[in-house]
């Protein structure tokens, strides 16, 4: 009985799985996340506990000493360092390096389990402690609502519009604002008209600290339905608060003036002036061009391809400034997909003058064929490296771009040596 082996045509073999790679490796070059940097996460948390009126010593002996031994019991924990000033403690937590930034989130959890709980050890006026342990968003995209003739909260209120319309893109993580200003209400007494009416500013105070509070009042149910009861007397606006009626301590009635009348009602707007401003001093101002304005910094997704992202904001926001009023625009302040754009394509600009100064040089000396095979070679080996990539879950960013161009050249030598010495065997 005979047996007939089909002969394994090697060269078609070849053929198809350098197509097979040419291939994959171009689909894979699209779906590679585009960052400028890679992604990082910063191991470290800082606690903020206020504790107001306590001297540095009081801070440290009451508050920071309680809060680091909670904290120390952390396993993964690297070190801890602290600072006490008058009246506010700071804790910074560093977790070990060799943490997987996955195992985080549950090490930030059991973190604010811990200073959750040593809550109650600490002195009455002193907490609650502020966390914070975000510090791996990067704002690759800002721009600047810039105003002429529109008040911040005027300014503001577009923004929100924005913010919300921005956060809806596919691969945009969030959306901050930056240069917004606190709007407060200033309620200016005279002290004098304050001495002569025989109220108190602990009165004034309380009163303006009574109001406004929301409250359950309650329901009723008749039949099939319950009605709530829901309480009037809001606040809302500074002619309400102007309009507060001030209702005087006996005490402060005691050491008022002998000629006023106990029964006499007296209001906010009879001892001072109600107006609504912005805090002051600012803590931050934007201002572009010399222009008022409020910036809306913009963060993506890990791994996320930020140059599409990018090309999504973009369109986005042409769309958003035709509904803007007139005297409100929208500037770039940074744009990371152009800057990451450009990244890319000086590197495939790279790429091919390389291919194409080595087909040149060794047409010369080598003729076409050996050219084409090392062109060939370097194409192929870097396509298959987009491959790879993908499989692995890398980006295009500063750091694999760097030593994609470093492989280039060690590739372009071995590819030479290598088809020299096939071209000699051949010879031979």
């Amino acid at each position: 009985m005979g047996i007939a082996a089909a002969a394994v045509d090697k060269p078609k073999v070849t053929y198809f799985a350098t197509a097979i790679i040419v291939l994959a490796g171009i689909a894979s070059f699209f779906t590679l996340g585009q960052l400028e940097d890679p992604d990082f996460t910063v191991k470290t948390a800082i606690i903020i506990t206020p504790y107001p009126g306590a001297s540095p010593e009081e801070v440290e002996l009451e508050v920071t000493d309680r809060l680091e031994l909670a904290l120390q019991q952390l396993k993964p924990l690297d070190h801890v360092r602290s600072k006490s000033v008058a009246g506010m403690s700071t804790i910074w937590i560093d977790i070990k390096p060799t943490v997987s930034s996955s195992d985080l989130p549950q090490i930030w959890d059991e973190m604010r389990r811990k200073v959750r709980d040593s809550q109650t050890m600490l002195p009455p006026g002193a907490g609650p402690s502020l966390v914070n342990d975000d510090f791996g968003d990067v704002y690759g995209h800002v721009v600047a609502l810039v105003s002429d003739g529109f008040s911040y909260a005027e300014l503001e209120a577009y923004a929100k519009q924005i913010k919300k319309e921005l956060t809806l893109i596919e691969g945009v993580s969030k959306v901050d604002f930056w240069g917004d200003q606190d709007e407060v209400i200033y309620i200016n007494s005279s002290e004098a008209r304050i001495s002569q009416m025989g109220i108190s500013n602990e009165t004034l105070e309380m009163t303006l600290r009574d109001r406004n509070i929301v409250s359950d009042a309650g329901s009723v149910d008749l039949q099939n339905e319950r009605i709530r009861f829901a309480p009037t007397g809001e606040l809302a606006s500074t002619d309400d608060i102007a309009n507060l009626i001030i209702r005087a301590s006996a005490l402060d009635r005691m050491q008022g003036s002998p000629n006023s009348d106990p029964d006499e009602v007296v209001r906010v707007r009879d001892i001072a002036e109600v107006e609504r401003g912005y805090k002051e001093p600012p803590q931050k101002i934007l201002r572009f061009n010399g222009k008022t304005a409020i910036a809306l910094a913009v963060s993506n997704v890990p791994g996320v391809n930020v140059v599409s992202m990018g090309r999504a904001v973009d369109k986005r926001l042409d769309e958003l400034v035709g509904q803007l009023p007139y005297g409100i625009e929208v500037e770039r302040i940074h744009w990371q997909s152009d800057v990451i754009a450009e990244a890319v394509n000086g590197f495939l600009i790279s790429f091919a003058e390389a291919v194409a100064i080595v087909i040149v040089v060794l047409t010369i000396g080598m003729g076409w064929r050996m050219s084409l095979i090392i062109g060939m070679a370097l194409v192929v080996t870097i396509l298959g490296t987009f491959m790879i990539m993908a499989a692995l879950g890398i980006d295009l960013q500063r750091m694999s771009l760097g030593a994609l161009i470093i492989a280039l050249g060690m590739m372009v030598d071995n590819a030479i040596v290598v088809v020299e010495a096939v071209h000699v065997k051949m010879h031979e």
